[in-house]
């Protein structure tokens, strides 16, 4: 293709993403509930446009790629130290598609942006000079990389809301953030349903156990953070919420009929698909249900090519999860494991831990017919349409002085206390021990307990370290079941004769093993904002109106139980 011809797709392309990102600025825009029939059709024929541009540059660029280019762009590289010469030889040596950041390599958001910018330029000058997906695993709460910016409470907090405008507002706000250091990749929402509540590595990362709910508050999140120009990775296909094995150290098995997995697992997938969602990760897990080889599903053909592709009509990017778990090499080596999930219908491969040995292995394969260079060129068009549609081939480097100006301003940090005030769940409060009365004295001990003692400080209560001379003892867990030294703290502050309230910030299931407490209040995190909405609500300048979102086997406890006062 002429470079007039190019360069002038080019530019329709970025008029027609400005139009759309103006027209999707809002809920009353012409996509929005009260847009009219003319408006949603006018719409739907931008989208079918910005489409069409979107496979007209993915088949230019793509035309122009040598086998090696093309094998680049299925690869998910670790971003090493913490500048763009760094990881300067990764990029010239394989042209990945993108690389992936993790805290080591990450101290502030002038370091961050400016090693973004650094990296783009770096790809720019390397192969078919093919932008990067600079991604991160941000989902907030438990699993935040990034140690700048605002942090939300965990998805089961958003869960507890019911709300997906919560949900929306917090993939908004993490987005404009992100954006802000040049990453345009988040691998989020997390869209299992946490039906385990033995699950060692889901918990409160899910939004909780009804498939529906889950469905609702990840679609709201995926099309939240992909409206603010941030591409969205759901995750884990199909499904990691039954599970008692975390597939970081072992391969789960999900034990459950087709029937069962398509009732409580697949919905949100499903809703995912139907949305159009840029990218889903698969989840190395073994669901004979669905795939009886004993192979994990990043692995499988029967569960992405057949199921997420053939059944669900998914024709997006799929992505492994990281391929240095030890859920996806139990049988075979690291060239091998990269080969198979490419040949299961995965386009990305995140984190191989031997990226040589993946390049010769896929070479290979390619070479030798194994993998046809049609199923090659499938996956890289489905990436470079993305990155088409979502604008980086014409992106400006970003502002690395007004970097840290983007984060935690005001009204980020007030949209993560409103969202963790509405998650506060009153599960138990017997004799009404909850809330304080004014000018109490409280004893607050266990996790958190610094920064829920700091706001009851600030509300005007007197806090004290010793139970039996407060009105209240507050002892913060976090995942407290079968924690003999947590449990001993409730018992040993019920023993002095205070009422005791316990603050949960992970899961909620701790209460079935606590009976010595009189109050309890599940905020599901254990960030700051989740800390200082607990002793809001426990000092009465917050009223719980959070609903359980799961249900707690050993309890008469449900889906959807909550106290108020």
């Amino acid at each position: 293709m002429h470079l007039c011809r190019a360069l002038a797709l080019l530019g329709a392309l970025v008029l027609l993403l400005t139009s759309s990102a103006c027209a999707q600025g809002g809920s009353g825009g012409p996509s929005g509930p009260s847009a009219s029939p003319d408006a949603q059709e006018r719409e739907r024929e931008r989208e079918r446009e910005r489409e069409r541009l979107a496979e007209e540059k993915a088949d230019q660029v793509l035309a122009d790629m040598s086998t090696d280019d093309k094998i680049g762009q299925l690869l998910v590289l670790t971003a090493q130290g913490t500048t763009a010469q760094d990881s300067a030889g990764l990029i010239e040596r394989y042209r990945p598609g993108g690389l992936i950041y993790f805290p080591e390599s990450l101290t502030g958001a002038e370091q961050i942006a400016r090693m973004s910018n650094g990296l783009q330029r770096a790809a720019a000058d390397h192969g078919a000079g093919v932008p990067l997906f600079l991604g991160v695993d941000q989902e907030q709460g438990m699993v935040s990389r990034v140690p700048v910016g605002t942090r939300f409470s965990d998805a089961m907090a958003v869960g507890a809301t019911r709300d997906p405008g919560q949900a929306a507002t917090l993939a908004r706000v993490t987005a404009e953030e992100l954006t802000a250091l040049g990453i345009n990749l988040d691998y989020a929402p997390d869209a299992d349903v946490n039906s385990n509540p033995a699950n060692p590595v889901i918990g409160i990362r899910s939004f909780g156990s009804d498939p529906g709910l889950v469905a609702d508050l990840a679609a709201a999140e995926a099309e939240a953070f992909s409206d603010a120009g941030v591409v969205p990775v759901v995750k884990h296909f199909p499904g990691h919420g039954d599970t008692a094995v975390d597939s970081h150290t072992g391969l789960p098995v999900v034990d459950k009929t087709r029937e069962e997995w398509e009732r409580e697992d697949l919905p949100p997938f499903r809703r995912a698909v139907e949305s159009g969602v840029d990218a889903v990760m698969t989840a190395h897990v073994v669901l004979p249900a669905l795939d009886d080889s004993g192979e994990p599903a990043t692995l499988s053909p029967r569960v992405v090519q057949d199921v997420l592709r053939d059944d669900l009509g998914y024709d997006g990017i799929v992505t492994t999860d990281a391929l240095n778990m030890e859920g996806v090499r139990q049988t075979h080596d690291d060239g091998e494991v990269a080969v198979r999930a490419v040949l299961a219908g995965v386009d990305q491969l995140l984190m191989p831990p031997d990226p040589q040995a993946a390049v010769d292995a896929l070479r290979a394969a390619v070479e030798d017919g194994r993998i046809s260079r049609d199923r090659l060129d499938d996956s890289v068009r489905r990436i470079l349409k993305v990155k088409a549609e979502r604008g980086l081939f014409d992106a400006e480097p970003v502002d690395a002085q007004a970097a840290a100006d983007a984060l935690g301003t005001d009204d980020h940090r007030a949209a993560a206390a409103e969202l963790a005030d509405r998650s506060v769940t009153l599960l138990r409060n017997e004799g009404g021990a909850l809330p304080l009365a004014e000018g109490a004295t409280v004893s607050v001990t266990g996790s958190g307990a610094e920064e829920i003692g700091a706001e009851l400080e600030r509300l005007g209560f007197t806090v004290t370290a010793d139970p039996a001379g407060a009105d209240l003892a507050v002892v913060g867990t976090l995942n407290a079941r079968g924690d003999a030294g947590q449990a001993a703290l409730v018992e040993s502050a019920a023993a002095t004769g205070t009422p005791v309230a316990v603050v949960a910030q992970g899961n909620p299931y701790d209460i079935a093993e606590l009976p010595g407490a009189d109050a309890y209040l599940a905020v599901y995190s254990a960030v700051d904002p989740a800390r200082a909405a607990a002793a809001r609500a426990i000092a009465g300048e917050v009223a719980p109106s959070g609903r359980l979102p799961v249900d707690i086997p050993g309890t008469d406890l449900e889906f959807g139980d909550g106290l108020e006062y």
